[in-house]
């Protein structure tokens, strides 16, 4: 059976989407059967056709099927990814993850490995603290949390050992050096939750 990675995201005008598709792209690369999720837009229509950008990625959708708590049943492993939002993930995000009180309190979620990434238009608008506090969820799940590290070369550059990040000036769209740190840590994801994964189903 195919390693199976779930990538969900949230993005208001696109960029945390292209890092999630290149996150994608990278653990499907390792033969893993992977599924890419969005989540519901909760901000009042009004607001968001005060920003461009925002309306038009609104209404060029619906980009990906939304997720579901069976999305993470089904998942081995999975990445979530976020715009930051005054240094943490967005509202419609974290919506997502607050729903997951059913399965962690099963235990469903516990050894699952995970890994977060995110998009910000400032450089010191909280891409650290934005990411942390994804993998805070993680740990109170007993996830087993996967930092993207510096263990590539591309990496040094890209400079971000929590998770893939990019920081977008003047509205720009992720460049090739963060999508490039995106596809490592989508490889990254795939290869180690292959490894905890085939563990785990040796020792039952």
């Amino acid at each position: 059976m195919s390693t199976r990675i779930l990538v969900v995201y949230y993005s208001a005008t696109g960029n945390t989407a292209a890092l999630a598709e290149s996150l994608a792209a990278g653990a499907r690369e390792t033969g893993a059967d992977v599924r890419v999720r969005t989540v519901p837009e909760t901000v009042p229509a009004e607001a968001i056709a005060t920003n461009p950008r925002w309306q038009a990625w609104v209404g060029s959708g619906p980009h990906h099927d939304l997720a579901t708590l069976d999305d993470l049943v089904w998942a081995d492993g999975l990445a979530v990814g976020s715009p930051t939002r005054f240094g943490g993930p967005a509202a419609q995000l974290k919506s997502y993850l607050d729903s997951t009180g059913g399965l962690w309190a099963q235990g469903k979620l516990a050894d699952k490995v995970a890994t977060s990434f995110t998009t910000a238009s400032t450089q010191h608008g909280g891409l650290e603290s934005t990411l942390l506090a994804i993998n805070n969820v993680f740990y109170h799940w007993g996830a087993i949390v996967v930092p993207l590290g510096y263990a590539h070369p591309h990496l040094k550059e890209s400079g971000n050992p929590y998770g893939g990040s990019f920081v977008s000036r003047k509205s720009a769209a992720p460049d090739e050096l963060a999508v490039g740190a995106l596809h490592l840590q989508g490889r990254r994801l795939a290869t180690i939750t292959t490894h905890v994964a085939t563990g785990l189903k040796q020792a039952e």
